[in-house]
Parts: structure tokens; C-alpha cells; sequence
């Protein structure tokens, strides 16, 4: 049986010494001693490594890869298979919740970037008429595209909400899709609020939906339905 020193198995995974031995704290991985106290492992510690290695890039927190470990190590591979996939659909879910909150951000920091260049520079202190915290409330209701940009922002709306499930909410409508749109419609939405800069736009995530609300002043009603409400019902 091939066996190997602490610095030999780094050596050979990649796994730093200490991070070997932070893992053998937590259970992860275990060792043989030699009668003068030194570690060895054996060929299995490189499969568990590699094994832990994958389950860390999946972003599986180190007490559930202990989990996954004890059915990996006993288990048959459909067993893994079924211990694994509950775990992942709520790492999908989780990232797919950050997304939707980046996109809101990016939507509010596209917002706040143009009000702020649109602002006059002032030789004095900065008062309440600037609005830099409130951008949206001081946006305009108008849209700075023109000509053939606007039938082309439209078309790229129709394709991202085709069959999307509309439903009026206050001041707007909510659209809802499946989640692999997701990326699509943050893109759109941050494109739009850089011309519209008066629509408020959120994602909401929803199992293997995801919302999308448009909401508008009473004076830009008429906007929202003209590029998402006639969008959808194409």
C-alpha cells in the first residue's frame, strides 16, 4: 500500500499542509500515524480531496460536504446523486437571488450615475434641490432614444417577454418568465433605465420563474404600456 507524508499528498493535490490539516480538524479527511507521530494517507485521501475539491467549487458550505462525504464514501453513486441534488437547486436558487439583487443595483446605480452627470456643477455646498439621493424622482418622464433605436430597444423587449405572463400591479405591470431569462432581462432593464431613467424596474425571483415589475408615474403610463405591454401581447 502506497502511503504519503503530509507534504507529499500537498505536493501531489495542491492542497496546502495546513489547509490538509484544517480539514482533518473538521472530519474531512483522515490520517495514519507512524509510530513517531507523523501523518500518512493513502491513495483514498487523494480521491476525498479531489471530491472535496469539486464539492467546494459548487459552493457547498464544509459541513454539508461532510455530509455528502459519509454517502460518497458508503453510499452508491445514485444515492450521492439524490443527497446532491437538493443541495444544488438551493445553491442555484441562492445565486440566482444574487443575481436579481445585482441587477436591481445596477439598475439604481445606472440611474444615480446619469442624474449625477446631469447635474450643474455648483461652486456652493450641495442642497436639497439636487435630489442625489432620490434620482428617480427627479427623472424626467422621456425617453432619449430616437428613430430606429427605440423599434429596436421594443423588438429586443417583444423577444425577452415572449409568452410571459402579464398581471397589472399599482403604477405598473408585472411580467413573469422562466428563470433563464434572467440575464436577458437585466440587461434590458439597466439599457432602459439609462434612457428611461422614470421607470422603476425589480426582479423577483419565484422558483423556476422569475418577475420582472415595471412601474411608472401617471404621466409615463402611456410609455410603459407602449414598450411593455404592447411587447408582450405581440
Amino acid at each position: 500500500m502506497t502511503t504519503m507524508r503530509i507534504s507529499q499528498l500537498a505536493e501531489r493535490t495542491g492542497v496546502p499542509a495546513t489547509t490538509l490539516r484544517f480539514y482533518e480538524d473538521a472530519g474531512l479527511l483522515t490520517a495514519d500515524r507512524t509510530a513517531a507521530g507523523y501523518r500518512v494517507y493513502g491513495e483514498d485521501a487523494v480521491r476525498r480531496l479531489t471530491f472535496i475539491g469539486a464539492a467546494k467549487n459548487l459552493g457547498l458550505p464544509l459541513e454539508e460536504i461532510g455530509e455528502l462525504l459519509a454517502v460518497w464514501q458508503s453510499g452508491a453513486c445514485a444515492e450521492v446523486k439524490a443527497d446532491l441534488r437538493p443541495r444544488l437547486a438551493a445553491r442555484v436558487a441562492e445565486a440566482e437571488q444574487r443575481a436579481a439583487d445585482l441587477a436591481a443595483l445596477t439598475c439604481t446605480l445606472h440611474s444615480a450615475l446619469d442624474h449625477l452627470d446631469a447635474l450643474p456643477d455648483r461652486s456652493g455646498p450641495c442642497g436639497p434641490e439636487c435630489g442625489f439621493l432620490s434620482p428617480a424622482a427627479a427623472a424626467p418622464v422621456a425617453c432619449s432614444l430616437t428613430g430606429e433605436a427605440i423599434g429596436e430597444r421594443t423588438a429586443q423587449w417583444r423577444d425577452a417577454l415572449d409568452c410571459a405572463v402579464r398581471q397589472h400591479v399599482d403604477h405598473g405591470i408585472r411580467l413573469t418568465v422562466p428563470t433563464d431569462r434572467i440575464a436577458v432581462l437585466a440587461e434590458l432593464a439597466a439599457a432602459e433605465q439609462r434612457c428611461c431613467p422614470f421607470f422603476d424596474f425589480r426582479l423577483l425571483l419565484d422558483g423556476p420563474r422569475v418577475h420582472l415589475e415595471v412601474r411608472a408615474p401617471a404621466e409615463g403610463a402611456s410609455m410603459l404600456t407602449d414598450v411593455f405591454l404592447d411587447a408582450t401581447s405581440q
